[in-house]
């Protein structure tokens, strides 16, 4: 197992530098790096406020199960949503997505229908539009995008994406989870 490459992968995903994690753990900025690039090994005393700080328990760390990352989801692993009386269905491409920083779906809505309406936030939306035509309310603001364009937008006002034409619109929708 490489330890010092599993504490810099757990320290990138907390976005942590070294010398927040250093002052977190009593730790200088250099030492580190010295764990990190495997120049040094930790004490279990270490090691074990290293991952407290870190939000894993010891038992995670060592587990080479755990060490692997799902990359791949199949169809079987998709979780569809259909409102019929609104007119749209709406498919999580990756399960859990909705716990993480950003949330990939597969959004189709109906003929002269609307997704849902969205309060103002710090999210970033993208939006990439496969058939029809998408026009996304920002604000006060209309904008359309055709197949083959993509959208992106921060919400820092309401917003709604809608389908004004006589044809379905879908589309990949990419959100990050960030509140005001």
């Amino acid at each position: 197992m490489d330890i010092g490459n599993r504490i810099k992968n757990l320290r990138l995903s907390k976005n942590l530098t070294q010398e927040e994690l250093g002052e977190r753990t009593d730790l200088s900025k250099g030492y580190i790096s010295q764990l990190e690039r495997n120049l040094s090994s930790p004490s279990i005393e270490t090691l074990f406020a290293l991952l407290e700080v870190l939000g894993i328990k010891p038992k995670d760390f060592f587990d080479e199960d755990d060490n692997t990352q799902k990359v791949v989801y199949g169809a079987a692993e998709h979780t569809f949503y259909e409102d019929e009386e609104k007119g749209y269905q709406i498919t999580w491409l990756v399960p859990e997505s909705n716990e993480q920083e950003m949330e990939p779906v597969f959004v189709e809505i109906a003929p002269f229908a609307c997704f849902k309406s969205f309060e103002p936030s710090l999210a970033e939306t993208f939006a990439y539009v496969l058939e029809g035509t998408l026009t996304v309310t920002l604000g006060e603001q209309d904008y359309q995008a055709e197949a083959r364009e993509a959208v992106y937008f921060t919400a820092y006002e309401a917003h709604q994406l809608k389908n004004l034409t006589d044809a379905p619109v879908k589309f990949i929708l990419v959100a990050t989870d960030s509140y005001l």
